[in-house]
């Protein structure tokens, strides 16, 4: 483990000394950019094997190991975004100078109509007309579902005005029931009471002409 790690470190100092090459003059920018990429690839499969090794370390040096390894992790990846934000900017550049060399190689006639490909206020003002009727036309659908949702709540509110009714309705049904049912009951019971009242009182009367 410990020459994996050492070559590795010893890469990301040629990287970083093939940093300084890409600006100078005398050498090509592109071999360099290869270069440099080429040493960051073999970093980086160096370090997926170096995670690999430091399982295999004893345990009481696992930490330090592990903590170098993480240490190279660090420095290439501070390589890649400084190599990619090289790159872009060479981008930039180069359309720059692309679009540089396109506007004076452009030739115009004397009497030649000129015409503007993208005219950027006239642009601009039908994006705002354009959002404007958008809004407009949200704020009307949205003011439509109000409405249809403001209907469907007094809808509600009726049949839930008419289900109460007829729950109070129901409700005093019940009870008047209820009471007819008690009538009835106490009603049999005062027959009944009578009628023994009644055959008691022949008895007696009975009873005592008898005697």
């Amino acid at each position: 483990m410990e020459q994996l790690y050492h070559q590795t470190n010893r890469l990301i100092q040629e990287t970083q000394e093939s940093f300084q090459k890409l600006n100078s003059p005398q050498i090509d920018s592109s071999l360099v950019e290869n270069e440099i990429q080429t040493k960051i690839t073999a970093v980086n499969a160096n370090c997926d094997r170096l995670d690999v090794l430091v399982f295999k370390v004893p345990v009481s040096q696992r930490p330090n190991a592990k903590m170098r390894v993480d240490q190279l992790k660090y420095d290439i990846r501070h390589l890649e975004n400084a190599l990619r934000m090289w790159q872009q900017k060479k981008q930039k550049r180069e359309l720059e100078i692309s679009e540089r060399e396109q506007l004076l190689n452009r030739r115009f006639a004397a009497n030649s109509e000129t015409a503007i490909e993208i005219d950027y206020s006239l642009q601009h003002h039908n994006s705002l007309n354009n959002a404007h009727k958008g809004v407009d036309e949200m704020i009307h659908t949205g003011s439509n579902v109000l409405d249809s949702l403001r209907n469907q709540r007094e809808t509600l509110k009726g049949a839930r005005r008419r289900i109460l009714d007829m729950g109070n309705t129901l409700g005093l049904s019940n009870h008047t029931m209820k009471l007819i049912e008690r009538r009835l009951s106490e009603d049999k019971y005062v027959i009944f009471g009578g009628m023994i009242v009644t055959t008691l009182i022949i008895i007696l009367v009975i009873y005592f002409l008898v005697l």
